[in-house]
């Protein structure tokens, strides 16, 4: 396979993926919506939990009852934010309303991308083959070792003394 290096080369491995002739899918997927014709998910990210809600609109995204951009105030975490947007190819064509707690920021933004990108191929199946190919399908199981006994740190020894 080619080598992917940003999100223009991933779009177009993605759609020349769809031109080839791909086995039918054993499930047809049906949209998940509830009677305010949203779609919801959680996404989790180190001890981050975000509870996602996801509708047509604007793009306007709230989280904790605050934007994007007064909650997250780093540019790159509102870059996460917008990963599964550009590679779905639906910038601006979604409201997402967001509740995140546990973590820090980089988790918290981390469980938000999880949470939407499972809302949009829950509101939109034909979506699912760009997001599962870019990875924001999948949870992110990394998270911080524990600190064993003995240690300074998770790993860290004492400094040792001479004398």
């Amino acid at each position: 396979m080619a080598d992917i290096k940003s999100l223009d080369d991933l779009k177009s491995a993605v759609s020349g993926a769809a031109a080839a002739p791909a086995v039918a899918e054993a499930v047809a997927r049906e949209p998940k919506r509830d009677a305010l014709g949203r779609s919801y998910a959680t996404g989790k990210r180190k001890d981050a939990v975000a509870r996602v809600w996801v509708k047509p609109g604007s793009g306007k995204v709230v989280v904790n009852g605050k934007t994007m951009a007064e909650y997250f105030a780093r540019p790159v975490l509102q870059m996460i934010l917008k990963q599964p947007f550009q590679v779905a190819n639906v910038e601006g064509q979604f409201d997402v309303y967001a509740t995140v707690a546990g973590g820090g920021l980089s988790g918290q933004a981390g469980a938000v991308k999880h949470g939407i990108s499972k809302a949009l191929q829950l509101y939109e199946p034909s979506l699912r083959g760009a997001l599962k190919a870019a990875g924001f399908l999948t949870r992110d199981s990394r998270v911080v070792e524990r600190k064993k006994y003995g240690k300074a740190k998770a790993r860290r020894s004492f400094q040792f003394s001479k004398r």
